[in-house]
């Protein structure tokens, strides 16, 4: 699968402003004004009369009643915080009744974040499906609270070689093709975070499941990754690619990894990382190495990811 069908869209996103109005709407309600989308906005630093109100609007109202008749008042004031009308018609560089400039609408203009995002457990339940296999094939039976480290041969009692040709052996089965689940909220944070973030993944899966890698997020995150690469690491054959290098190859300001060890080397390349330990299951996460990086957050589900996102985005 071509890397090129993988473009960057999404039907879900974050609005900036109350809602969109097209050139026949109108504002109405507004301290007895009426307000339309071609109307001056200039008016909003001048003065604004008020309507004269006759005795068939106030019937209790005497006619000569001099506060019913039309006078100047002070200019209301601005209560649009981020309308995207507003901010077409004076390229969002209005300001607020303190004077300062509204951040939100220029926000919506900055250049979108780069983050990168891991694969297994992290976009999809990788071990799972793998225990089924080596469980079948070896009769080598594990859960994923068994996994302390995310290396499977200390795990499996085997050597390090052994344990890379059974990886490789699950490859090549239905286990792997369709035994992965996508994370649950996955796909609605991501959706949702592709409004103001560049989301490209960055894996260390091998560079021989590069397709079935490829069918597998478009099938199950179709559209909203720019790019997918590929460290290499635990690979029988061809280099690899330490993901801190990758990251900064494509401009990453963020990681999304389950990994500790990658964690730590890509805070230490001055990468955020959002440390990613699925309701608090995986225990390979509670390596105490990563508390002392600042710039290492742990996060439990696709919902605190988001908001940290956009969090950081906003400051």
């Amino acid at each position: 699968m071509a890397l090129s069908k993988l473009q960057f869209s999404c039907g879900a996103f974050y609005r900036c402003g109350l809602r969109e109005l097209d050139d026949s709407s109108r504002i109405k309600g507004i301290g007895s004004a009426e307000w339309s989308r071609g109307s001056a906005l200039s008016s909003f630093n001048g003065l604004r009369l008020k309507g004269s109100l006759g005795q068939s609007d106030v019937p209790f109202r005497s006619q000569d009643d001099e506060s019913s008749r039309a006078h100047a008042m002070a200019p209301l004031r601005r209560i649009f915080r981020d309308s995207r009308v507003l901010g077409n018609e004076v390229g969002t560089q209005y300001v607020n009744g303190f004077g300062k400039p509204l951040r939100y609408p220029q926000q919506c203009k900055r250049e979108k974040i780069a983050v990168a995002v891991d694969v297994d457990e992290v976009l999809g339940s990788f071990i799972p499906a793998l225990n089924k296999f080596v469980a079948d094939r070896y009769s080598s039976y594990h859960t994923v609270s068994d996994y302390y480290i995310y290396e499977f041969f200390r795990i499996w009692n085997c050597t390090r070689a052994e344990a890379e040709i059974r990886v490789h052996e699950f490859f090549q089965t239905q286990y792997f093709t369709s035994g992965i689940h996508p994370i649950p909220g996955a796909h609605t944070a991501l959706c949702n975070l592709s409004a103001f973030c560049n989301l490209s993944v960055v894996t260390s899966r091998q560079n021989v499941i590069k397709g079935q890698t490829c069918d597998w997020i478009e099938l199950h995150y179709p559209g909203l990754f720019k790019e997918i690469h590929f460290g290499n690491h635990f690979a029988l054959d061809g280099k690899s690619r330490p993901k801190s290098e990758i990251c900064r190859s494509i401009g990453a300001k963020v990681l999304i990894d389950d990994n500790p060890r990658y964690a730590v080397e890509c805070a230490e390349a001055g990468i955020r990382v959002l440390l990613f330990d699925y309701r608090n299951s995986y225990p390979w996460c509670k390596d105490g190495s990563v508390d002392s990086y600042s710039l290492v957050t742990k996060v439990h589900n696709w919902e605190e990811v988001e908001q940290h996102l956009i969090s950081w985005a906003i400051v």
